[in-house]
């Protein structure tokens, strides 16, 4: 049985078989996670179309891991205080809503 994708073709993308592997395994864990595949598949194995996408360039190892951290730290930060604003909002709204209503009475 033959690998499709080559190791051959696949060590052009990346500089050895052990970050070949953890790029894999990484890419492969946020297809089963619900990650948006950057292309068509041949394969139905989540492994298997993770290193479709390295193949075809569409998945590399980023150049600076711990901005890559960073950066995906910020995100997140910034998304926990969006989600708190919008509470805090829909807080006050409803809070409103019970001063109105209470006035009416």
């Amino acid at each position: 049985m033959m690998l499709k994708p080559s190791i051959d073709t696949l060590l052009d993308k990346v500089p050895s078989k052990y970050s070949l592997c953890v790029l894999q395994a990484k890419r492969a864990h946020e297809l089963e996670m619900g990650a948006t595949p950057t292309q068509e598949f041949k394969s139905v194995k989540s492994t298997l179309r993770a290193l479709e996408e390295i193949e075809s360039g569409n998945v590399v190892i980023h150049p600076d891991p711990v901005a890559k951290r960073a950066a995906v730290r910020a995100k997140i930060e910034a998304e926990k205080l969006a989600k708190e604003a919008e509470e805090r909002k829909i807080k006050e709204q409803i809070a409103k809503e019970k001063e109105e209503e209470g006035e009416k009475i």
